[in-house]
């Protein structure tokens, strides 16, 4: 150091300064700033434990994007307020609806998401990269353009995490795929334990239309059930795309439609109700609802209606534990059913995560939706912290079988002689007998090669060798 504070004193040894490098040097106040600086120990390199070192730091500075597919009607952005992932990850949320984004979607990079809406009158535009996405929205609606298959296929392929996942979000887009599976389950369990609504399947009009002159005994070969019969065109859910038909010629007029709108159909008994159930299931979470139609429609979903919550049953619960086995399993679920004047129950359909919320404290749903959210969002996180995390045994390089018959090499370690099961005047190497001190625990006897012995420099010797190359790099060769 007394060599340095000689060399900084010394007004010749500027000469040899490239231009722009201490310019003030002469001055006292900026020469004992660059002394302190110089008198500071450079940070040790730690190999790879400096890069996850830096990482962590440049992490920290982030938070978790969390994308919320929903309408505004809802601000999710208030369920997760003050919530961290692990302690130190803020959870910033973005939402909006399915129109309102597009993305790009990269196998190695994630998913860059280009939100343009608008809110209050202001139009919104932002590029972001979500952590995670909630799926509150259905992912294809009625109306011919608002298919939003291309954007859920975006988020698969960039591999982002989401509720429900992307696989059920996908099959749900149409709603006899659904059923198909349901029929399944009544398979599996019987009509009494699953008492499916019995239902047809049309892939266009074609069969649904009766040409002239077709006598009446080929009518009744048709796939058409007992009328009445509800029809429902295409991917109908909320009550839209159904109608009650009450008769053949109905029939016909409703067939006719279904020509001009290129749409699959499907048709369901009529069963005259007296109330709806909603079974639900989000998370470990169990609700049951009964809704019963005040205004007399026979969509009880249409109009006014009474909805109560009513005892959560086994047989409830059985209907909803099932469905939520679907498309590799579900973490928000619903099953639809109706209660007959009959007294018999009949499940017309399941609903995913986009389910509306019934009963008096829908907030207590969205509070236990944000608590799945967080659960999962901290699951990725430690999935992915650990998958970027060398473990031990790769520190260690290739394992080595102990019952190996031939030397293996990993790096510049010395490989290990297996032992012999027949006397032999070759001497053990004393490494085989003798563990160094860089052999890891319960390295010996286990094929596992012992750790090469590397000295570590002291302090005062490390930072001299440092700023001997920094100030050479200055000066010249000091």
């Amino acid at each position: 150091m007394n060599f340095l504070r000689r060399r900084f004193s010394d007004p010749n040894s500027l000469g040899n300064v490239p231009n722009g490098y201490f310019q003030n040097i002469g001055t006292e106040d900026t020469r004992d700033k660059a002394l302190a600086a110089a008198a500071v120990p450079p940070k040790r390199d730690l190999g790879f434990l400096s890069s996850l070192t830096t990482g962590k730091q440049q992490e920290r500075t982030k938070c978790k994007t969390l994308l919320v597919i929903d309408d505004q009607h809802t601000d999710w952005s208030k369920y997760f307020r003050g919530k961290k992932i692990h302690g130190e990850f803020d959870i910033r949320v973005e939402q909006c609806e399915f129109s309102e984004l597009n993305l790009a979607a990269y196998d190695d990079g994630g998913v860059t998401v280009d939100l343009r809406g608008f809110r209050q009158g202001q139009k919104i535009v932002r590029t972001f990269k979500p952590d995670f996405v909630l799926v509150r929205q259905h992912a294809r609606s009625m109306e011919v353009q608002e298919d939003w298959k291309n954007i859920i296929i975006g988020f698969q392929y960039g591999n982002i995490p989401s509720i429900n996942s992307w696989q059920a979000v996908y099959n749900f887009m149409d709603k006899p795929w659904v059923f198909a599976q349901l029929t399944k389950m009544q398979e599996k369990h019987g009509r009494e334990k699953f008492p499916l609504i019995d239902q047809a399947f049309y892939p266009n009009h074609k069969e649904m239309t009766l040409k002239s002159g077709q006598c009446r005994a080929h009518m009744m070969q048709l796939a058409t059930p007992k009328f009445p019969v509800v029809v429902k065109i295409g991917h109908a859910h909320a009550g839209m795309g159904k109608v009650k038909v009450s008769n053949h010629q109905d029939f016909q007029d409703i067939a006719s439609v279904v020509a001009i709108t290129s749409c699959y159909t499907t048709t369901e008994s009529y069963i005259d109700s007296k109330y709806d159930i909603r079974v639900q299931k989000i998370g470990n979470t169990y609700k049951a609802f009964m809704r019963t139609s005040i205004s007399g429609h026979w969509k009880s979903n249409t109009g006014s209606a009474l909805v109560e919550q009513i005892a959560m049953s086994e047989r409830f619960k059985m209907w909803v534990d099932e469905c939520s086995e679907l498309f590799g399993g579900m973490d928000i679920v619903a099953v639809e059913a109706i209660h007959g004047k009959d007294n018999k129950d009949y499940i017309i359909e399941v609903n995913d995560s986009s389910m509306s919320l019934l009963g008096e404290n829908p907030e207590d749903d969205r509070k236990q939706i944000a608590d799945i959210v967080i659960q999962k969002m901290h699951a990725t996180h430690l999935a992915n912290s650990m998958s970027k995390t060398p473990s031990s045994s790769s520190l260690l390089g290739p394992p080595v079988s102990s019952n190996s018959h031939s030397p293996q090499k990993s790096g510049s370690q010395t490989p290990i002689t297996p032992k012999s099961t027949t006397p032999t005047s070759t001497p053990q190497r004393s490494q085989s007998a003798t563990p160094t001190k860089g052999t890891a625990p319960g390295a010996m006897g286990t094929g596992i090669p012992p750790l090469p012995t590397k000295v570590t420099p002291t302090e005062e010797e490390d930072t001299f060798k440092n700023l001997k190359k920094t100030f050479a790099n200055i000066f010249g060769d000091l």
